[in-house]
């Protein structure tokens, strides 16, 4: 029988590692830009032609390559990071690996152009497949140029896999975020099918965080400073207000690598214990410097995740630094009285002997019990600047005839009719009686007992239905505002409403794209009323970001969920007896009438033998 194990040829190890490296373009985009600050970059070019489908291109003006290294960066393995085993445990580079660049030329047509500073020509190599098809000296740039075109090309099961434009772009920045946070020094600028979508000068942390995600975030972060023996910590937490419903604004880097971690996560959150509202996430953006040594970067390909010697005192020192620097900056109340230095500056110090003792004027000759009136001028409380007010004021009996009459109960329910036990089955909506309990439930009456109903629970279920209707039809209707108002998203966000512009025209809303990132609102559902356009449409990306990442619902279920939230009735809002007729009879013609949105009922009844039971224990 012949030998059945081979040795796979270059080519295919190199598709198989682009599995694990390069998952979509997104991907490409992360390692090119990480080996272009690696080379010393302080100027990098991102252009992207078709999300990163078509073209990838990255420019830097870096160290540059000599031809042998030009050659040598695509084969496998090849890296000019570490030369030992040793130098795993010192690393401070982004890659280290050397297998982005092999993977990358083994599903991608490669044109790379690179020139160091003392060479007068540089090198032009053209790879496809791993093949290289050309190699020759050019004119180039101090720097590197890598365009990656036409990616997945010679692997159209993994290209099919690929979502739509806007989807992938999301991912893109999200990569490019990641990189220009933990790089505020560089310049960077990113430009999408000709139209330029970030350019970020080289700035402070703080100020490369408000040229990412926008100015309004200049008044939401508070600085975060500690040094140990063990690691330093820096960076940035968002106020509690600020915080949202869906995760994606919080940052780790370690040794300015951007990681994932649940466990440090969890520690921020703990600092932030009490002061968030239930299942919203806050801001952050820390960078921990750290020994090498004293982890383990080496656990993944995309190099996300860190094994750390001593993770339990990283976790204290993290969530002591944020709990500090919440309190230090006044946003956690105090009960230390002698922190408090505004309550010196009211007491003005004065000498003793300037210190006079209060006098008490009085009458003498004041009776209470004597019967003649006295004046108006005797009478010094009653005095007014302007006139005179009489002492006695008129009509004073009749101040207590309230109490001879018959005490009466005020209750927030509404009753128009009281209705017999016997004919609580009534046809008629107008003559239902409902009682609101709480601001909160809608009770009513049945031959059972009674039933109580959840407003807001009830109204999603409403909306939800008849959001869901319309998407299907485009039969939305849209209610013109007076003003149309501009909404400002981030590039993110923004990118998800150009997905999404079709569905939410079809909802009724009446948007239309308005230059970088920005939109302009001419129109809202009917269905709407007393909305503030910005923040509307803002909860109703951050519903849809967040039932996306729990729920994995389909688009137009997903939006129509994410709406019907953010239009319905709250609970606490006071409804009127045709408000509550109105509301009963639209949820019980719905489908599916007693299931919230939740998953939880939204009608629960109790019968008369179950008071009864309670009453006779």
């Amino acid at each position: 029988m012949p030998d059945i194990i081979q040795l796979l040829p270059d080519a295919v190890a190199n598709q198989i590692a682009a599995g694990e490296v390069v998952q979509r373009p997104a991907s490409a985009v992360k390692e090119l830009i990480e080996n272009a600050i690696d080379a010393g970059a302080d100027k990098i070019q991102l252009i992207l032609k078709d999300a990163g489908k078509s073209l990838i291109q990255v420019i830097d003006n870096g160290c540059g390559m000599s031809l042998t290294d030009a050659r040598m960066c695509f084969e496998r393995h090849a890296t000019s990071k570490i030369r030992k085993a040793e130098d795993l445990f010192a690393i401070r580079t982004m890659g280290f690996r050397g297998e982005a660049m092999a993977s990358i030329a083994a599903i991608a047509q490669v044109e790379l152009k690179t020139r160091r500073h003392e060479d007068e020509l540089g090198t032009c190599i053209l790879i496809e497949g791993s093949e290289v098809v050309s190699q020759e000296a050019c004119s180039a740039n101090t720097g590197t140029s890598i365009s990656i075109k036409n990616l997945f090309y010679n692997t159209p099961a993994r290209r099919n896999f690929l979502k739509s434009n806007p989807v992938e772009m999301r991912h893109i920045i999200d990569e490019f975020q990641r990189v220009a946070l933990a790089n505020p020094q560089v310049f960077f600028t990113m430009h999408h099918d000709g139209q330029e979508v970030y350019h970020l000068p080289s700035a402070a942390l703080k100020q490369r965080i408000v040229h990412l995600f926008g100015n309004n975030y200049n008044q939401r972060l508070v600085p975060v400073e500690e040094e140990t023996t063990i690691i330093n910590l820096r960076g940035f937490v968002g106020k509690p207000e600020f915080a949202r419903k869906t995760r994606g604004e919080q940052f780790f880097f370690v040794n300015n690598r951007f990681i994932r971690d649940a466990y440090l996560n969890h520690a921020v959150l703990t600092a932030f214990q009490e002061l968030l509202p239930d299942e919203t996430y806050p801001l952050y953006v820390l960078f921990i410097d750290i020994d090498p040594s004293k982890i383990d970067i080496n656990v993944h390909p995309t190099k996300t995740e860190i094994k750390y010697q001593d993770e339990k005192s990283i976790y204290a020192i993290i969530r002591s630094a944020v709990k500090r620097s919440l309190g230090k900056y006044n946003i956690t109340p105090t009960l230390d009285f002698d922190q408090e230095n505004s309550i010196g500056h009211l007491i003005t110090p004065k000498p003793f002997d300037e210190i006079v003792q209060p006098s008490i004027a009085f009458n003498p000759d004041f009776n209470p019990f004597a019967n003649e009136k006295k004046s108006e001028r005797e009478i010094p409380f009653l005095r007014n600047t302007n006139d005179y007010q009489t002492a006695i004021p008129r009509n004073w009996d009749t101040l207590y005839e309230i109490s001879r009459k018959e005490e009466t109960l005020q209750h927030e329910i509404h009753a128009e009719k009281s209705i017999p036990v016997d004919e609580q089955e009534i046809t008629k909506s107008s003559e239902r009686q409902f009682f609101q309990v709480h601001n909160r439930f809608i009770m009513s009456q049945i031959k059972s007992g009674f039933m109580l109903i959840s407003q807001q629970a009830a109204h999603e279920r409403i909306l939800y239905e008849r959001f869901l209707q319309q998407l299907q039809n485009h039969s939305g209707v849209s209610q013109q505002s007076l003003f149309p108002q501009s909404v400002t998203l981030n590039s993110s966000d923004f990118e998800l409403l150009r997905e999404l512009l079709p569905d939410i025209r079809g909802l009724g809303f009446d948007i239309r794209e308005f230059g970088k990132n920005t939109v302009v609102v001419e129109g809202i559902p009917a269905d709407i009323s007393n909305a503030n356009e910005h923040e509307l449409l803002e909860q109703l990306l951050e519903g849809f970001k967040n039932n996306l990442a729990i729920l994995k619902l389909d688009k137009r279920d997903n939006l129509a969920r994410s709406l019907a939230r953010n239009a319905a009735i709250k609970t606490g809002v006071k409804l009127s007896l045709e408000e509550m007729n109105q509301l009963v009879d639209q949820l019980f013609a719905c489908q599916m009438p007693n299931l919230a949105l939740n998953g939880k009922p939204v009608i629960t009844t109790f019968t008369l033998n179950e008071l009864a039971e309670r009453f006779e224990k």
